[in-house]
């Protein structure tokens, strides 16, 4: 299985083995001219577009040495590379649509809100302390479930601070300010699906050659319908990882190969799943890559 993960391990020149044809081509489309610095990484639109190039540069590395994924799950933004790599969206459209959505995104919310991390309480009492904040001042929502005992919360910084402040009275093991500038994955971006609805429309679809599991409900997907409804509402439902990964599990995937940037969802995995096998690109050249997979293949 493939993973694709989204914002936040996003870093100054992530991008410096991508071709320059494929960063010309987003300036083609989009008008926008990826700068790969620490700057650029502030804003959502150069965030959100850097890591889908990079990540449609590994799927191509990938290809090259004539891999191809039994499943694909993409974390968030990630889910439009999974997209890529199952043979639904073309590269094309998968970065109109990524502009399209960052730049949204960005308009919806350009300060004081984000996303905020928990580790060390369960989901529900995470949703206890977000509804003792909650309110239409500093609006605050349970967004995320990355393990048991990982939960992300979205809205205003002002509410998710409390939020945490909260968290950590309660024993929570570790709370985070997540490098997210929008409240991803709450009901505050329906705006932002309302515009993906229209846009995606306009795209041709195909059904993909491989599982898909889904954000929004951490389901198997195997027609094009359900990853549409994917890419147009996944801001506005919780990321349902720890559901992905239990499925992912249930279909007899053993081995995991983690799209760069970054080892978060390895880590992820290996401690839900310990004997999984797993791979990141983040850490390992594609000759190894290539070697492992095809070894493992053979038994």
């Amino acid at each position: 299985m493939w993973i694709f993960p989204g914002q936040g391990g996003q870093r100054s020149g992530m991008l410096k083995e991508v071709p320059q044809e494929m960063i010309q081509r987003v300036k083609e489309l989009t008008g926008v001219q990826l700068q790969d610095d620490e700057k650029a990484y502030h804003d959502s639109i150069q965030i959100q577009l850097g890591i889908l190039m990079l990540q449609l540069f590994s799927i191509r590395q990938l290809q090259s040495i004539k891999q191809k994924p039994d499943a694909v799950a993409g974390h968030s933004l990630g889910i439009f590379a999974a997209a890529v790599a199952s043979g639904v969206i073309s590269e094309d459209d998968a970065i109109k649509i990524v502009y399209i959505r960052s730049m949204k995104m960005q308009e919806s919310y350009p300060t004081g809100y984000g996303m905020g991390a928990i580790v060390g309480l369960t989901r529900k009492e995470v949703s206890n302390l977000v509804s003792q904040v909650n309110n239409n001042d500093q609006p605050v929502f349970t967004s995320n479930q990355n393990s048991e005992l990982q939960t992300v919360i979205s809205g205003s910084i002002v509410g998710i601070k409390k939020v945490l402040t909260l968290a950590k009275e309660n024993s929570a093991q570790k709370t985070v300010l997540l490098k997210v500038p929008v409240p991803s994955h709450s009901p505050l971006m329906q705006k932002v699906a309302d515009v993906l609805e229209k846009e995606l429309a306009n795209i041709e679809l195909q059904n993909p050659q491989c599982t898909y599991l889904a954000n929004y409900n951490g389901h198997a997907i195997r027609k094009v319908d359900g990853i549409k409804y994917d890419m147009i509402n996944n801001l506005t439902h919780p990321v349902y990882w720890d559901t992905m990964m239990d499925v992912a599990s249930e279909l007899g995937i053993d081995t995991t190969l983690e799209i760069k940037p970054g080892q978060t969802f390895t880590k992820l995995v290996k401690s839900k799943f310990p004997d999984f096998r797993t791979i990141t690109m983040n850490s390992m050249n594609l000759d190894d890559i290539e070697f492992l997979l095809e070894k493992w293949k053979r038994g």
